[in-house]
């Protein structure tokens, strides 16, 4: 016979109990830009996921709270920025509510389809939004990549437990 191995006692579901959960799960760390009527907006993403190969496909979640949210709902262009372990301070720049994102020290210039394309980055896209799903107090963004470079050098950027870290060896 084998024994049953203890679990605790299980929680009901709740915006606590999916937080705590997500904490212990590693996630790449983005940046999505937009060009918004008073300028660039952006925001720190760990909700990126690869959707479709054919066509190439994205999603990333934003909530309808976020102060990007209005530029993100017009938006038919985004970039999409995947930072590596030298961008801490940049993914914690874009997470901070009323910080100003796209002034020194970031370092950004206007791409394709005006989308604000951020510098040093492992690699970005930009991609056209082709749908924005209601997810409770979120919506999921669907975007088909246009155009992108992969190339940037370093090692890529995680969250986990609450904080911003690098791989280790």
């Amino acid at each position: 016979m084998t024994a049953t191995p203890d679990l605790h006692t299980p929680q009901l579901a709740s915006p606590d109990l999916l937080r705590s959960v997500f904490r212990r799960h590693a996630a790449g760390v983005a940046v999505i830009t937009a060009r918004g009527d008073g300028g660039p907006v952006g925001f720190t993403a760990t909700s990126l996921t690869s959707v479709s190969a054919e066509p190439p496909m994205l999603s990333f979640g934003i909530g309808t709270g976020a102060s990007s949210w209005p530029a993100i709902s017009g938006a038919e262009h985004v970039g999409v920025h995947i930072l590596g372990e030298h961008q801490q301070e940049l993914a914690a720049t874009f997470a901070r509510s009323g910080a100003d994102r796209f002034g020194a020290p970031t370092g950004w210039r206007e791409g394709p389809e005006g989308v604000p394309v951020l510098d040093e980055v492992l690699a970005w896209l930009v991609c056209r939004v082709v749908a924005r799903v209601p997810a409770g107090d979120h919506r999921i963004v669907l975007a088909e990549v246009l155009l992108g470079d992969p190339a940037g050098p370093g090692r890529p950027l995680l969250y986990h437990q609450g904080t911003f870290s690098g791989l280790r060896d």
